[in-house]
């Protein structure tokens, strides 16, 4: 299996870490945006790295231990459960936290449930997931690394940039990072400008020129 897939630049994920998860989204026409079930274990969690993808076979986790090992320092590990068939595991906790942060990796990001809640804050590995789930898994062989997938709708690469925070999680495709980038620091110049004149007193109806009133349809 070739690991050895492109990846952003250390500029480019520290621009990207700057910008929230929906101002990206935003910026890229609206896309990009993971399943909103998919928020951070704990609120102030946040994530930046690149993606390495993991198709786990529902309520089995051994594709998950073995992506921690084939990534690279500040990768974020990205996995589809396989839907509704595998929404009750609780695929990730204590011991491969302690394992990720020893491989120094990025952070999580699941379609499906984690456990150790209290214990993954303490180690403080990012984590973003559907939610918590008891239920262990099993180590069935099935699934894939490293092969394109798709979460409600956004399509995954490995090396595409993932960033999360507490809004949620947007994919941004490598081949557009650059353009997303600039894209996202007009955005935020503009919103900053949008700001200031709030505060002195103009309303959002005439900044962007709406009606007022409702106009009959």
């Amino acid at each position: 299996m070739d690991t050895d897939f492109p990846r952003p630049s250390g500029v480019q994920l520290q621009r990207a870490a700057a910008f929230p998860s929906a101002t990206l989204h935003e910026a890229m026409g609206r896309k990009g945006a993971l399943p909103s079930a998919i928020k951070p274990v704990v609120p102030s969690m946040r994530i930046c790295g690149p993606a390495v993808t993991v198709v786990a076979k529902p309520m089995n986790n051994i594709n998950i231990h073995r992506a921690i090992y084939l990534a690279r320092p500040g990768d974020v590990l990205v996995v589809d459960v396989g839907g509704a068939a595998g929404l009750e595991g609780g695929y990730f906790g204590e011991i491969m936290a302690h394992a990720c942060v020893a491989r120094k990796l990025g952070g999580l990001v699941i379609d499906g449930c984690v456990r150790d809640a209290d214990l993954l804050e303490e180690i403080g590995f990012p984590v973003f997931s559907r939610g918590l789930a008891i239920h262990g898994t099993t180590k069935e062989e099935g699934g894939s690394i490293l092969a394109p997938i798709s979460l409600g709708g956004a399509e995954i690469n490995p090396g595409d940039v993932i960033v999360g925070d507490r809004d949620g999680v947007v994919v941004v495709p490598l081949n557009g990072l650059d353009a997303a980038l600039e894209s996202s620091q007009s955005r935020e110049d503009k919103e900053a400008a949008t700001i200031e004149k709030l505060k002195g007193g103009a309303s959002t109806i005439e900044l962007y020129g709406w009606s007022p009133l409702p106009k009959e349809s």
